[in-house]
């Protein structure tokens, strides 16, 4: 696999971080995983429960010696979205989530749990305006 990346991006790799200092083409050689530096969550952008749940994931891909705690947290997440969550496109992704992460493979879980995100949002923005209207 390639990868391409500018001067001054970072990549993660197993664990480790790294940073280019000029315009660089990496070809992994072998099964790794990585997770580049526009696909990584900022805590403070963790502000609904889908994107506090990729961020959990994301600590368990960018940590994958240490992180019993993170996929505790990971499950009791679980559970608490799929009792809440009323969309049947959000389960069936909670669901493949899940399945890639029993599998070890968390950047499947990531590009799954990303995809749900135009859904939180328009079911969020739905609620609202109905609380709006209600309250008017």
């Amino acid at each position: 696999m390639n990868i391409s990346l500018r001067r001054g991006e970072r990549i993660f790799i197993n664990g480790a971080v790294l940073r280019v200092d000029r315009k660089v083409c990496l070809e992994l050689l072998n099964d790794v995983t990585f997770l580049l530096e526009n696909h990584v969550m900022q805590a403070e952008s963790a502000t609904t429960p889908l994107k506090r749940l990729y961020f959990v994931i994301q600590a368990m891909l960018m940590s994958p010696n240490d992180c019993e705690a993170a996929l505790q947290l990971c499950r009791e997440m679980f559970v608490s979205l799929s009792s809440n969550a009323l969309d049947p496109r959000i389960m069936e992704g909670l669901r493949a989530a899940v399945r890639h992460i029993e599998d070890k493979r968390m950047f499947d879980a990531l590009k799954v749990v990303r995809g749900l995100f135009p859904i939180e949002e328009q079911l969020t923005t739905t609620a609202e305006a109905e609380n709006a209207r209600e309250v008017a």
